[in-house]
């Protein structure tokens, strides 16, 4: 088996807008860490794989495709044996846009931004995300891999907090804004604590790479207009620190569309991306020192690509967003910082229209489930933000260990709540570009990535 990684630097050199927020304008003013695109070529004979983890917020198919399709080209990979992840960092750009689709007509120039991502940004992170494959592809060299995984469950925490009216609203970051914890009942699910780990040792028992998957929401920094990779990139330098500047650390975000790293009964914490990734790489660390090595891996993958329908909105409130939109046709500046923010009613009108244009367009949405064979570990990646209960129950019917979940894959959907998290409401449930499909999805996304995990890894007859 042969393995090879390269990190290549894709942070924006001037006033990229930052992703993650709806109908906030935040153009970026300094960088207090880089963003990286990481990646990993894994060799077996005439097989080969590659993952690339970035520190975006959303990729569009679009661009994932072109991806896909330009690293197959050059250096002979299956298109489906190609997957790119966004750690979802919400203070970075996005690929792509996503807020509004560039069918959506009537936005000003001024205000293109309100589609989710920044146009100058776009064939400049696209190439240098090409460019770290291709150096990846271009480092392999023997190895063995070793996988395993700890538990930190001090950093991630359910943000869904059903009230005592018995709707959902997310918990503050401060108890002292003016939602506090008596208004709180309980916290409506779990969390993952996994800290999945999978080395690569090559020459004189170096790691060229290491895979760590964690669970939560990279958005300490968030909403400042300040570039960073969040807890993914410090957990990546804590680790380039520990194993050396010839270890490439590739961080892969798990199903964490409910999950916050803002402790809900916690008045004293202090929020830090930095002290989480610390805290996970010392896990990490204790992991790998207890880590069996294989001079060998089965490489495979599979892709499944269902056809899940688009949500019905409430003909009421369409009507009432589409009659806001007529009355008011361009977006205005509100608030008291004029050039920051527009009315959260516009843009969220807006959101609505254009999901029920591309519900006419094409009533359902092509979602794309990608599993990767690593010896006995699965890599399960699943595209938009799935809560957390829909990563643990694949885990749980894998016939394999260890299984990995990575959301954010290859194209941007939205978050995938349960059907049971819907009638509680929550801004995760609100039917929009970021919360598109129909109540079942997750119930179907699960059953879908169990069978491909079990025709993967075939349990042996009695």
């Amino acid at each position: 088996m042969q393995a090879g990684a390269a990190c290549v630097d894709i942070t924006p050199r001037e006033d990229i807008h930052l992703s993650g927020a709806i109908g906030v304008y935040r153009p970026a003013k300094l960088v207090a860490d880089p963003l990286s695109a990481r990646a990993i070529v894994v060799q077996d004979g005439q097989r080969k794989l590659c993952l690339v983890a970035t520190d975006l917020t959303i990729m569009t198919k679009r661009y994932s495709d072109h991806i896909r399709r330009t690293a197959g080209k050059e250096l002979g990979f299956d298109p489906d044996a190609v997957m790119v992840h966004a750690t979802q960092t919400h203070s970075a750009p996005s690929l792509g846009h996503f807020m509004l689709s560039d069918e959506f007509e009537g936005i000003p120039e001024e205000f293109d931004w309100l589609r989710g991502g920044d146009n100058r940004y776009n064939a400049f992170a696209e190439e240098r995300i090409l460019e770290a494959i291709r150096l990846a592809n271009d480092s392999l060299e023997p190895v063995q891999v070793g996988a395993a995984s700890g538990i930190e469950g001090r950093f991630a925490f359910n943000r869904r907090a059903v009230m005592r009216n018995g709707k959902v609203s997310m918990p503050p970051r401060s108890w002292k804004q003016p939602l506090g914890p008596t208004d709180m009942r309980y916290l409506e699910g779990p969390i993952d604590p996994e800290v999945g780990v999978v080395c690569f040792r090559g020459r004189s028992l170096r790691f060229p790479a290491i895979l760590v998957n964690y669970t939560c929401h990279p958005v300490h920094v968030f909403a400042k207009p300040i570039v960073s990779a969040d807890w993914p990139g410090a957990l990546a330098s804590e680790l380039g620190a520990i194993y050396g500047p010839t270890c490439i650390p590739i961080v892969l975000n798990g199903a964490c569309g409910n999950i916050n790293p803002w402790p809900p009964f916690d008045p004293d914490y202090v929020e830090d991306h930095h002290r989480m990734g610390m805290a996970l790489a010392s896990t990490v660390e204790r992991v790998v020192e207890s880590m069996a090595f294989k001079p060998e891996a089965a490489l495979d993958w599979r892709v499944r690509r269902l056809m899940i329908p688009i949500r019905q909105i409430d003909p009421q409130e369409l009507e009432n967003a589409r009659k806001l939109l007529k009355d008011h046709p361009s977006p205005a500046w509100t608030g008291k910082t004029p050039g920051y923010a527009i009315d959260q009613g516009w843009a969220m009108a807006a959101n609505m229209v254009d999901l029920d244009n591309l519900r006419k367009r094409s009533p359902k949405y092509e979602y794309e489930i990608q599993i990767f064979r690593i010896g006995d570990v699965a890599l399960v990646g699943l595209p938009g933000e799935p809560f957390v209960e829909g990563g643990l129950r694949i885990k749980l019917a894998s016939p394999t260990f260890p299984t990995y979940i990575i959301h954010g894959i290859n194209h941007y959907v939205g978050y995938v709540p349960t059907k049971e998290a819907l009638p509680r409401g929550g801004h995760e449930t609100a039917t929009g570009n970021w919360s598109r499909l129909v109540p079942e999805a997750l119930d179907v996304i699960v059953e879908s990535a169990t069978e491909l995990l079990r025709d993967m890894f075939p349990v042996p007859a009695a």
